[in-house]
């Protein structure tokens, strides 16, 4: 037993050790390649190498310079104005198997789930205020119905809560989901989307029977189904989004979650409304879209009553609530549909909301050094934050000192560095040595630049703008619009100046 305390030593051969070296110089990359006689290869990937530090000998613009990137880069997506569906009828399908109980996502699977389904519903509804969403839950082979179909996100998020306490167990089943959700898109108006939004953990599905059949009755009600996994792609999920999106390639409609942020990413982009093909298109036959037409909406004021009532959708007794437009029957929250005569009830903010899908607003383009010095604005215009100055090349102050200590040797030395003008001000990217390729649509300058009002914007303001807001702060404001009309009329004094200065060039001579 006293020999078992001792190190235990292999005896390899020398091709082995060989096969197990990392080849040296691989020059500026950052990865390092090694391939042995064996034909064994591998990769070892320097991510410290992308870290230098700025001229203060601090990593904090490193740091700042790949957040504004990661900022940017949530911004740059495609702005076409395109017909989407914006009363969406959207089922969220969870699963809530032993699969969910992995901990490759912190905490859990479940409980990161549960967490982002929140966020989810939240976000849902305030991009999509007039749409209706129901959740489903798969475990033990059966599908549980979590929430109906609703647009209160009180009550889902709720629902969603009180999952916290149930533990994640049994095998999930798709196909008892998938009819659960068709059941429940059935009653969906043909004037909207129906939806399927799977969260998908496991590898494997324990299903009654064919699952291929209910695919097809998918397709045969216009139901469109996107996936986001948390462990490898499954071959009948790929199958799912591919039949029920004929139009659109898997990629964009099946994803696999990378890490957390990843996940988050994804579940947030279907908070955007589907692209509805033209109805005379042959995608549009395929997918069979019905035509457009008008639909009757009713827009209550709100009313407080001296004595509490039942309402029509709870019968609960309340002072507060909104009536029907046409039977004047009472509910407690907008927007919904009318218990009692089926009509459409919103607020004309509700619809104002939502043509911000119908109409992005565009995206605004960085600004250059030669740009930034020649405008007059020196700080956002939207909160007002100082731009940071452009940093100037200076020679240290012992610079000819040095120059004529080593003009006689043989070695040349060269010796300079960057300041700016303000310490306190944020750093521009100049200054931040942040790595190639992570630096896409960043601004030099830090300043991103409106191409209606011409105004500049810090990259907060670029990303409240076009994540909140959904307007420009430039654009909206009276002083941008006086400032576009005072620029229009100075072209126009310039030009009539100009004309005058050519006739008294021609009267003189």
């Amino acid at each position: 037993m006293a020999d078992s305390d001792d190190e235990y030593v292999q005896e390899i051969s020398d091709e082995e050790v060989e096969a197990h070296q990392v080849t040296r110089g691989a020059g500026n990359g950052t990865k390092a390649s090694g391939q042995g006689k064996r034909g064994v290869g591998w990769e070892v990937t320097r991510t410290w190498e992308n870290v230098v530090e700025s001229a203060d000998g601090t990593i904090n613009s490193t740091v700042e310079g790949l957040l504004e990137a990661g900022k940017r880069k949530r911004l740059l997506k495609d702005t076409t104005p395109l017909q989407r569906g914006i009363i969406r009828h959207l089922i969220l399908i969870i699963d809530l198997s032993i699969a969910m109980a992995e901990k490759d996502l912190r905490p859990t699977r479940y409980l990161l789930t549960l967490r982002y389904s929140s966020e989810f519903v939240t976000e849902f509804f305030e991009q999509n205020p007039i749409s209706q969403l129901g959740i489903i839950g798969m475990r033990d082979g059966l599908a549980v119905r979590v929430s109906d179909m609703s647009g209160n996100p009180n009550d889902h998020i709720e629902n969603l809560q009180a999952l916290r306490d149930q533990e994640a167990k049994g095998n999930p089943s798709l196909q008892n989901a998938f009819d659960m959700a068709r059941g429940a898109l059935f009653h969906a108006p043909a004037h909207g989307t129906r939806e399927i939004l799977l969260l998908f953990g496991s590898l494997l599905t324990s299903d009654p029977g064919d699952i291929h059949s209910t695919i097809t009755a998918l397709c045969t009600s216009h139901i469109t189904c996107t996936v986001i996994g948390l462990a490898a792609q499954v071959a009948i999920c790929r199958t799912l989004v591919t039949r029920t999106n004929p139009t659109l390639s898997p990629n964009k409609t099946y994803s696999v979650a990378l890490n957390e942020a990843h996940y988050r990413d994804l579940l947030m982009s279907a908070t955007t409304p589907p692209a509805t093909p033209s109805s005379g298109s042959a995608a549009a036959e395929e997918e069979g879209t019905i035509k457009p037409s008008l639909l009757m909406m009713g827009f209550p004021s709100r009313i407080v009553e001296p004595v509490p009532t039942l309402c029509a959708c709870h019968s609960r007794p309340t002072r507060g609530g909104y009536n029907c437009s046409r039977c004047s029957s009472k509910v407690c929250s907008l927007p919904t549909t009318c218990p009692a005569c089926g009509l459409t009830l919103i607020l004309s903010t509700h619809l104002a909301r939502s043509y911000h899908h119908l109409f992005p607003l565009q995206n605004w383009t960085e600004v250059s050094w030669h740009r930034a010095e020649a405008s007059s604005q020196k700080s956002c215009f939207g909160c007002q934050t100082a731009f940071p100055d452009k940093p100037i090349v200076a020679r240290p102050p012992n610079h000819d000192r040095i120059s004529s200590a080593v003009s006689g040797g043989k070695r040349k030395m060269s010796l300079g560095g960057t300041f700016r003008k303000d310490a306190k001000s944020k750093t521009s990217l100049s200054d931040r040595n942040i790595a190639p390729g992570s630096t896409d649509g960043v601004s030099e300058s830090g300043r991103y630049e409106c191409g209606t009002c011409t105004r500049f914007f810090c990259i907060d303001c670029d990303v409240f703008s076009h994540e909140v807001v959904h307007n420009c702060p430039g654009c909206q404001s009276r002083e941008g619009v006086l400032a576009a009309q005072q620029g229009l009329n100075g072209a126009l004094g310039n030009g009539a100046s100009e004309e005058a200065g050519v006739d008294g060039e021609m009267d003189l001579g």
